[in-house]
């Protein structure tokens, strides 16, 4: 099949289950968004920006940084030099093993300068958004469950609306970053809705996956299996190590919005059949 039949291949798989309406959002957007997003990144060997963590009460939950690991390895596989951006507890707990941006702002116009300012001496050749918190219209960030978790973000906004770079934002609900793009077709959803935009939005019933749907064309691409070298459950198990929480239950599981590691399994088992790496 050609790169744009495999991308809407890929966007089929990524809301097969729809548990949060993310076929309705994927109906919004340009067929082959997986594929335009994934060449911004392609064949980069500079900085790369990848922002994840949502806050869960005092630790951060599953969904987001799992994702976010696996892209932060395979685009440092392939030449790039990423750079994890969250705040804490997260940032801590990756900070050893990572290259870390430690967000800590939650004043607006404070972090515009500081976003202006890391921007302008970073140079970054794309800025990924991957289950960040996005502000919505009065100003404030919520969580699913309609909670005010403004005080606990450290934001990342700024750091997609003042770049001049390619970004990339990947979401599953709503209230993430990049969802300002289909704010109109996600009116109906029951979630407080972010307002920020990006140039790519990708839309995933866990926005993990949507980082498996990258990897599959920078893999193909770079004739290298990505998703075949990442372990869903490996990386489950270090945050969790490090007080994750899944962000449905709120409970220190091996999961992810609720749903078992090989969930996320069988869905880079697909990616990997449609992408030649993987037989049935």
């Amino acid at each position: 099949m050609n790169e744009q039949t495999l991308s809407e291949a890929i966007e089929a798989v990524l809301v097969a289950r729809n548990p949060r309406n993310m076929a309705i959002a994927r109906e919004a957007l340009a067929p082959g968004y997986y594929l335009r997003a994934a060449r911004a990144l392609r064949d980069l060997n500079g900085p790369v920006l990848i922002g994840t963590g949502f806050p869960v009460d005092d630790t951060f939950e599953t969904d987001g940084p799992v994702g976010a690991i696996a892209l932060y390895k395979g685009l440092a596989a392939l030449g790039a030099k990423p750079v994890m951006a969250c705040a804490a507890p997260l940032a801590d707990a990756l900070a050893q093993d990572y290259k870390i941006l430690k967000l800590a702002c939650n004043n607006p116009e404070q972090a515009e300068w500081e976003a202006g300012e890391w921007l302008a001496a970073n140079q970054p050749l794309a800025v990924i958004s991957i289950e960040r918190p996005g502000v919505t219209a009065d100003g404030h960030y919520y969580n699913m469950r309609g909670e005010d978790i403004s005080r606990l973000c450290g934001i990342f906004d700024p750091f997609l609306t003042r770049a001049t770079c390619p970004t990339i934002a990947i979401g599953d609900g709503g209230n993430e970053i990049g969802m300002g793009k289909i704010d109109s077709a996600i009116a109906s959803l029951d979630i407080r809705a972010a307002v920020t935009s990006c140039d790519e939005l990708l839309v995933a019933d866990v926005s993990n996956w949507g980082a498996y749907g990258l990897l599959a064309f920078l893999g193909l691409w770079a004739e290298r299996d990505l998703l075949g070298e990442f372990s869903p459950l490996d990386t489950l198990r270090y945050l969790s190590a490090r007080g994750s929480v899944d962000g449905v239950t709120r409970k220190n599981t091996l999961t992810e919005d609720g749903m078992a590691a090989t969930e996320g399994d069988a869905v880079i088992h697909q990616l990997r059949r449609l992408t030649g790496f993987h037989n049935p």
